[in-house]
């Protein structure tokens, strides 16, 4: 039962297109029959024409037919038609030098495609094939091959060309890359909207939300302090996210095997191996986590090192309440952590193989969210 608070919360959210709320409510409108998601750029009706509901299911079963505009069927986010036609035709040959002339011979305004790949990748179609061609030319580098033999993987003719468009793009010159740590960074459909995944062959270094405020600053701190190139694409640790999100989201998994990398100091490690303790389906306040830490002093510090998680849902922070039972601070947005919390109460009990028994040494006080 949707409360007269969170209708009230939802319709603003309805109204400012709110991208933290996409996937977490789903708006009937009464005078037209069809239901949109939050972020649906449609002229939006008065407060008292709209129905609210928690799912698409919930909203089709209450008579609604999906809005054309929004799809709200779909996952959030969901690439688009021109971006998945135009990295298709990249793969296809990665050594070509796109222009905005080969993008008007696809049937593409140029302008578009610029928006459509800046706001999902934070590049352009032509910085995109760039990278994409530069990640090809590292490779061979670091699989012991000649710079002139890179630079022409990557079709580059000029090698001044090719230095400077390395170094651009990597940091540093080709001849020192050899042993450069390399990120692939990858983005993934979630029902709460997508997020951003960086990983190497190894382990998973960040997933974030992309609506995350101050997510660019993050980024770039993870490029300039740990000197790590960053370039398109996937590797067998993001594929094995994706297949665990997806498990994670159907309610059918309740621990995460991906392995990770994580960044900070000991103190901040050990902040985010507690996070991991706490039990699927549970929640614990700060002081909770602090004296399960053996640090019931640094209750202040801990909440401090739990904001600073670049692995959202993997490590659950959002677990962490207040010690009243209220939701507290979550980079992902409140809407997200109560939608994540009540999925995992939810799907508590649920049979599942995939439940680690490595997961009950956490004694929780706190009230669970309600």
């Amino acid at each position: 039962m949707i409360s007269a608070k969170q209708r009230d919360i939802y319709y603003k959210a309805f109204c400012e297109k709110d991208t933290q709320y996409d996937g977490a409510f789903f708006t009937g409108i009464k005078t037209t029959g069809i239901f949109c998601r939050s972020t649906c750029p449609a002229r939006k009706p008065k407060l008292e024409n709209c129905e609210f509901f928690k799912t698409a299911q919930d909203s089709v079963l209450a008579g609604y037919r999906p809005c054309k505009r929004c799809k709200p069927m779909a996952m959030p986010g969901a690439a688009s038609e021109v971006i998945q036609s135009l990295i298709t035709k990249v793969e296809e040959n990665i050594s070509h030098k796109w222009s905005d002339e080969d993008v008007i011979a696809l049937g593409f305004d140029p302008s578009t495609v610029r928006r459509h790949f800046k706001k999902r990748f934070g590049i352009t179609f032509i910085g995109y094939a760039r990278a994409r061609r530069m990640g090809v030319a590292l490779k061979t580098i670091r699989d012991g091959d000649t710079i002139i033999n890179a630079q022409l993987d990557a079709a580059y003719e000029s090698g001044s060309g090719f230095r400077d468009a390395f170094s651009k793009i990597l940091g540093d010159a080709p001849a020192r890359s050899k042993d450069q740590r390399v990120l692939k960074a990858d983005w993934l459909e979630t029902p709460l909207g997508p997020m951003l995944a960086w990983a190497d062959d190894h382990a998973l270094h960040l997933l974030e939300f992309t609506d995350r405020r101050g997510l660019e600053r993050e980024i770039e701190t993870l490029r300039s302090r740990h000197g790590a190139a960053i370039l398109p694409g996937q590797t067998a640790v993001t594929e094995r996210l994706k297949d665990e999100l997806r498990s994670y989201f159907s309610g059918t998994l309740k621990t995460f095997q991906t392995p990770l990398h994580v960044y900070g100091s000991a103190f901040q490690q050990d902040v985010m191996q507690a996070l991991q303790a706490i039990p699927y389906g549970e929640t614990c306040s700060y002081k909770d986590q602090a004296e399960h830490m053996g640090r019931p002093g640094s209750v202040r510090a801990i909440a401090r090192a739990n904001g600073m998680n670049q692995i959202a849902i993997v490590i659950p922070c959002h677990r962490v309440i207040g010690a009243d039972g209220k939701l507290t601070g979550y980079s992902g947005g409140l809407i997200r952590k109560e939608w994540l919390l009540e999925h995992e109460k939810r799907y508590l009990y649920a049979k599942n193989p995939m439940v680690s028994a490595g997961q009950t040494d956490f004694s929780c006080s706190a009230k669970q969210n309600s």
